[in-house]
């Protein structure tokens, strides 16, 4: 099989007349679900943001949190050949 044909899918066959458009649906196909996905988690974090915005101490503790492990990870790194 030649090169050019490696990165087609499985179900698209070299010889297809049709392939550019197969490609192009399926490629449209993949983009709306990934925007579906990806608004689905931005959904998600605005409302985890909501929640950890609104309490203080949870984002005290976060704050900790990502300062330990910085810290960790910096003397890991001054620790290491």
């Amino acid at each position: 099989m030649s090169p050019e044909f490696l990165f087609l899918p499985q179900f698209v066959t070299p010889g297809d007349p049709a392939g550019t458009l197969k490609m192009m649906g399926l490629s449209g196909v993949f983009m709306a679900m990934t925007c579906v996905v990806f608004s689905v988690y931005g959904v998600f974090a605005a409302a985890v943001r909501r929640e950890v915005i609104s309490r203080p101490r949870v984002l005290a503790w976060m704050r900790r949190t990502f300062a330990g492990c910085f810290l960790a990870l910096g003397a890991k790194l001054a620790l290491t050949r």
